[in-house]
């Protein structure tokens, strides 16, 4: 008797079909995550900030547009500043004052100076955070060079303000009870390579002479 096809037989002959298609889904995800990952590496400063400002992750602070409502406090507070430079940037960057102190809910301006140590145009953007992580929600700028890219000329010295001030409402914020000082810390990275301009001709002999 001839024998006939079993449903089971049927079956087999067609997940390689299925099995092609769940590949080019699994690759085509692949591909996916890795473009974002790539794209992600150009943004990565830029969107710590953003994530880090409307959280207050890792003690960052937050934006303001205005001085607080209820005003200053009798409270006082010192505020200390820090500075850093990855590497790759050549960059001289630091506060003019250490530190301040100042009445909660004090609007406060201080200065930190860059300077491009380099003989070419370089570009940063600073990421920033406070210690004790837990004040970064009450510690508000107004106004503060990390908002924005900066490009400097070869040599170019520049101060750039910070205002800011301690949101009063951290008075009640048991967590912060006997709180005496506040650590304001920026590291700028860099955020492009420019085009470094060719050695004039014999510069570079001048330049093996003076090592």
């Amino acid at each position: 008797m001839d024998q006939k096809p079993t449903i089971s037989q049927d079956v087999s002959a067609k997940p390689n079909g299925r099995g092609l298609g769940r590949d080019v889904v699994v690759a085509s995800i692949c591909g996916g995550v890795v473009a974002l990952m790539v794209g992600a590496s150009y943004a990565a400063v830029p969107f710590y900030n953003w994530f880090c400002r409307a959280t207050g992750f890792n003690g960052t602070t937050q934006v303001a547009t205005s001085a607080p409502a209820t005003g200053p406090i009798a409270r006082k507070i010192s505020v200390r500043f820090d500075s850093n430079v990855a590497g790759g940037l050549p960059w001289k960057f630091e506060p003019e004052q250490s530190e301040v102190e100042v009445n909660i809910g004090q609007v406060t301006t201080i200065y930190y100076t860059v300077t491009n140590q380099a003989a070419r145009t370089t570009a940063g953007q600073a990421a920033y955070n406070v210690a004790p992580l837990t004040v970064g929600s009450y510690f508000q700028k107004i106004n503060c060079f990390c908002f924005t890219e900066q490009t400097m000329a070869p040599g170019e010295k520049r101060e750039m303000p910070v205002v800011f001030y301690v949101d009063p409402s951290i008075v009640d914020d048991h967590d912060n009870d006997g709180l005496s000082t506040i650590t304001l810390s920026y590291t700028f990275y860099p955020l492009r390579d420019p085009v470094v301009k060719p050695l004039a001709s014999g510069e570079g002999d001048k330049r093996k002479g003076n090592l």
